[in-house]
């Protein structure tokens, strides 16, 4: 069956940005992110004579995204990190732009494990249901449940740690 190039242009050109938005949020670097949708896109045309008949080609599109991104998180080489020297710090921002805050949830994000930082990703960014996350996943609603409840407990608990001993005031009165 021939290939329908323009249906497949069409399709690109219309939700190109929010993969590459989605790609960002799962890996917290944009020439990756870039790297993870250009295979995605490959990955998408070889089985869009598929897919361009089915009822949501955008959750085909994100599976293969994140099985991408998994992929690409259990190649040796993304696990090591060299550093010549190590970098500054940040200076806090004072700004009420937000940017701040959005880099800070960046980093809490970079922080989780892959799969809980994909349940977060899939519920909250791309506003999918528990149910269509688990089937994004190929897991059950309970876990995605689990997942995220732990992951956005695990962000509070850096966003706010709690003090290292706190003593208890008595008044005695």
């Amino acid at each position: 069956m021939p290939v329908d190039v323009e249906g497949y242009r069409d399709y690109v050109g219309a939700r190109l940005e929010p993969l590459r938005r989605t790609a960002y949020l799962l890996c917290g670097d944009w020439h990756t992110a870039d790297d993870l949708v250009s295979a995605t896109l490959v990955k998408l045309l070889r089985h869009w004579s598929r897919v361009s008949v089915m009822d949501n080609p955008d959750a085909y599109a994100r599976r293969i995204l994140l099985r991408v991104w998994l992929d690409e998180r259990r190649r040796p080489w993304r696990r090591e990190a060299a550093w010549a020297e190590v970098p500054d710090r940040a200076v806090a921002a004072t700004g009420t732009d937000g940017a701040a805050d959005r880099l800070t949830l960046l980093a809490l994000l970079a922080e989780l494990p892959p799969r809980r930082r994909a349940v977060l990703v899939l519920r909250y960014f791309c506003d999918l249901s528990v149910e269509e996350t688990a089937q994004e996943l190929g897991c059950t609603p309970g876990t995605v449940k689990s997942q995220s409840a732990r992951g956005i407990e695990a962000m509070r608990a850096r966003l706010a740690p709690m003090p290292d001993r706190v003593e208890e005031v008595r008044n005695d009165g």
